[in-house]
């Protein structure tokens, strides 16, 4: 089978690999679709220099084989399934995966080819295999909505540590991919008015069309939005910290979901936090729970035209390395690769 692997920045080539073999509890997938994320974007420019490697998580497909242990199991994944892959190697034997918290899973992360080369999931391929466990039906969704699994189930994730309650008033920093989802969730999930706010003018008109019921930048965010109950921030830069937590109302919580320069520091007055009861939450990636969620909420349809916004384009397999020009250098949402 074909696998995509990026050899040094801007290089990639398509790897012949063994046909794989499944064990008795795990499924091989045809992938159908599989998005190109922050991670394979800096992989491609060299931001992140971790070469060869094989990337690619965020993977649907149809299945194509079963394992004996798991045939025929009700609930299980059947031949002919359209599924999302979660391609996490959670140890379940680690402090965090014990204490329920298996996103944060203190086992590395990542197989490796053949040829001893690194895997980050090798979703840019023909086949995968995965854990029955963690594969997730969509049912008759678009392979382009499954392929949204993983993305879906962080932003449920998000909601979830963030504590979002139907009625509370949500702001969203960042109109990118990830904000978008979470504008799209929340406001699924009965949130009050969602309001986004970012630097782009473009992106502000896109995410009003998309439902955002006001929308500003960090400048006039206090001024337009008023307070909030939950502060998303989907974006870190520089400011953004501090926008969020002027946003919040008394009891209000902030959400640091989007990655931050490693080497800044922000400073947020102790006094502040104490006597408005305010909560600063760091979220990252996504848990099971998450997972169910996000391929019923893609089964169900209920965010179908929200996910049909939000692919910017799509490559065949052999077209892999144009894929990852287009959504590294171009501004996008998501551009799938896989299954023309």
């Amino acid at each position: 089978m074909r696998v995509a692997v990026v050899t040094a920045p801007e290089v990639v080539e398509l790897r012949e690999e063994p046909e794989p073999r499944i064990a008795p509890d795990e499924v091989l997938v045809e992938v159908g679709a599989c998005g190109l994320c922050t991670m394979e974007r800096r992989l491609y420019l060299g931001e992140k220099r971790f070469y060869p490697v094989a990337p690619g998580h965020e993977v649907a497909g149809r299945v194509a084989e079963v394992g004996a242990d798991v045939a025929g199991l009700p609930g299980s994944p059947r031949v002919g399934d359209t599924v999302t892959v979660d391609l996490l190697t959670r140890c379940g034997t680690c402090a965090a995966c014990r204490r329920g918290r298996s996103a944060l899973c203190k086992r590395p992360q990542g197989g490796t080819l053949a040829d001893g080369t690194v895997s980050f999931g090798a979703g840019l391929s023909d086949h995968v295999v995965v854990k029955a466990a963690q594969a997730y039906v969509t049912g008759s969704a678009p392979i382009e909505h499954a392929a949204m699994g993983e993305p879906v189930a962080c932003v449920a994730h998000s909601l979830r540590l963030g504590g979002l309650r139907a009625g509370d008033r949500v702001a969203v920093i960042g109109a990118g991919y990830m904000g978008r989802l979470h504008l799209a969730l929340a406001r699924q999930r009965g949130a009050g008015p969602v309001g986004v706010v970012d630097v782009s003018e473009g992106r502000l008109a896109e995410a009003r069309e998309a439902g955002a019921a006001w929308t500003a930048t960090p400048e006039e965010a206090v001024d337009r939005g008023g307070k909030q109950d939950l502060v998303f921030v989907t974006a870190g830069a520089p400011g953004v910290l501090e926008t969020a937590v002027a946003l919040c109302d008394d009891g209000g919580t902030v959400v640091l979901y989007g990655a931050f320069p490693k080497d800044l520091s922000v400073g947020v007055s102790p006094d502040a936090i104490h006597h408005h009861e305010l909560s600063i939450v760091g979220v990252y990636s996504q848990e099971p729970q998450d997972w169910q969620e996000a391929a019923a909420l893609i089964a169900s349809g209920a965010v179908a035209a929200d996910l049909d916004a939000l692919v910017t384009a799509r490559f065949a397999l052999d077209d892999v390395a144009e894929a990852l020009k287009v959504a590294a250098t171009t501004p996008v949402y998501r551009v799938l690769v896989g299954g023309l």
